[in-house]
């Protein structure tokens, strides 16, 4: 189970804020069973001044069908794409005391999760 970096991940990620690029974060989510869904969604939607704080936008988020390729059962329940203008916006934002006071329950509504930054730009049609 993985909700929360490691302090070595936390601080390996710290130790690139120098790059100037924006990061896309690679949200796989796994809700706690019963609420786990609610209470992640009262994160999502007290965490967007926040993001929208830092220069954040929510680039696509949805839910999880089986996998075509890869594992039978269903691994994750919704992944979403988050763009921030750099890695050191998106420690700005987590650092601060008031995303602090909500990141409860992202943490309350997740049984597991991973989160990827990517670096370049998302393909677009």
């Amino acid at each position: 189970m993985h909700i929360d970096p490691t302090p070595e991940q936390a601080q390996a990620f710290s130790a690139t804020t120098s790059r100037p690029e924006p990061v896309f974060m690679l949200n796989l989510l796994r809700f706690a069973e019963g609420s786990g869904a609610a209470s992640y969604q009262r994160y999502t939607a007290a965490a967007t001044e926040h993001l929208a704080r830092v220069g954040g936008e929510i680039l696509w988020a949805g839910a999880c069908d089986e996998a075509l390729i890869g594992p039978d059962a269903r691994e994750w329940d919704a992944v979403a794409v988050v763009r921030y203008p750099s890695r050191g916006a998106f420690l700005d934002m987590v650092r601060d005391p008031g995303y602090q006071a909500v990141v409860g329950d992202r943490s309350a509504g997740l049984a597991d999760s991973r989160l990827i930054p990517c670096t370049g730009a998302p393909a677009r049609g």
